[in-house]
């Protein structure tokens, strides 16, 4: 594998995204060889020298990818001071998972959970442009004019707000249901942006991220990613396939190779041997 940049290393080892790596280094929480690091990009090889995070080394562990039904009432974090619930209450598993991006405490629906930082990272930064998907019950009825606002782009804090698609798919007594595709992360960004229109969010349930959706999973369960649902993810971002999808998708090119076609075979070879038959 050779040497790599220190906060990389850090992140493909699960312990944190690469932004979160850098901010560990800076502070003086990383060790390479029992010396304390603290300038970033310092190049390191995993596999011949000791590196630990407060004081504990690191090892790898297996990738683990998860797709989590988050209900309302739960933090989005590793910890809480103030000793709310938070998403891993839900998902306990060996591997050191943490939470993809946000989702607040009043809102629901699909959150990842991952120890991938190449990955994690991808998917939160606005360069690759990952998109979610929302339902969102406003209180009101917004009237055209609102509507075609939030599409050109309301600004909140001084920036607008690019909402890929506004869809009004509902009507309920408090008021309208939307279906909201964004791909910025800045935090509560569409209870915000709803806001400054003058019709607050009611509900906020996220349905989609990039080509992944929740589907019918209950309410505070989660799942495994498939291993097409993870070479989707991974393609969504430009990350390159794994020698594992690389052989997985070979098995499948080979296995619609071998089954037969209706209506007769035509193949030419098949054509051949009918005729030495003869």
């Amino acid at each position: 594998m050779g040497e790599q940049r220190l906060q990389r290393v850090l992140a493909a080892h699960g312990v944190a995204s690469r932004r979160k790596a850098e901010e560990l280094i800076r502070a003086g929480r990383v060790t390479v060889d029992g010396v304390v690091v603290r300038e970033l990009g310092t190049k390191v090889d995993p596999q011949r020298q000791e590196i630990r995070v407060d004081g504990k080394l690191l090892r790898p562990e297996p990738r683990r990818y998860i797709i989590l039904h988050k209900p309302v009432g739960y933090i989005t974090t590793t910890a809480d001071e103030l000793g709310r619930k938070t998403v891993l209450d839900l998902v306990q598993v060996p591997e050191r998972v943490v939470p993809v991006g946000r989702l607040d405490r009043d809102s629901s629906g699909l959150l990842l959970l991952t120890n991938d930082g190449d990955l994690m990272y991808r998917i939160t930064h606005p360069r690759y442009e990952l998109e979610k998907e929302y339902e969102v019950l406003v209180d009101g009825f917004p009237p055209g004019d609102v509507e075609e606002a939030l599409r050109r782009g309301v600004p909140v804090d001084g920036r607008p707000v690019a909402i890929r698609r506004l869809e009004a798919i509902r009507s309920e007594p408090e008021g309208m249901v939307y279906r909201v595709v964004i791909h910025e992360g800045r935090n509560r960004i569409i209870r915000r942006v709803f806001e400054r229109v003058g019709y607050p969010v009611l509900r906020l349930h996220r349905v989609r991220v990039g080509p992944l959706r929740l589907g019918d999973l209950p309410s505070g369960q989660w799942r495994d990613l498939t291993p097409g649902e993870l070479a989707m993810l991974r393609r969504a971002v430009g990350l390159p396939e794994t020698p594992s999808e690389q052989v997985r998708r070979d098995r499948e090119r080979r296995g619609r190779e071998r089954m037969p076609v209706r209506g007769g075979d035509r193949r030419p070879g098949r054509i051949r041997k009918e005729h030495r038959r003869r």
